[in-house]
């Protein structure tokens, strides 16, 4: 799974959650699917934890210098 793209594991999860909710697998195999779920929702939550890591502000100060800034979001998923 690592050398997967978070696209791609994203488009996986999706069909997952198609065939669970469409209700045809047996238990067993549902199980097996639910956890390949679980697997790859954790996959795409690392790379996007990732990502946002390297995701940076650029603020022009008044100087007219460019500084770099982390990109920090509040509570309320506004920039601090």
């Amino acid at each position: 799974m690592e050398n997967m793209s978070f696209e791609e594991a994203a488009k996986k999860l999706e069909k997952i959650v198609e065939e669970l909710e469409y209700g045809e697998l047996n238990l067993e195999n549902s199980l097996q699917k639910f956890k390949e779920g679980i697997e790859l929702s954790a996959y795409c939550n690392k790379k996007l934890d990732e990502v946002e890591k390297k995701i940076s502000i650029l603020i022009e100060e008044n100087g007219g210098k460019i500084r770099e800034q982390p990109f920090v979001l509040d509570g309320e998923g506004r920039l601090e």
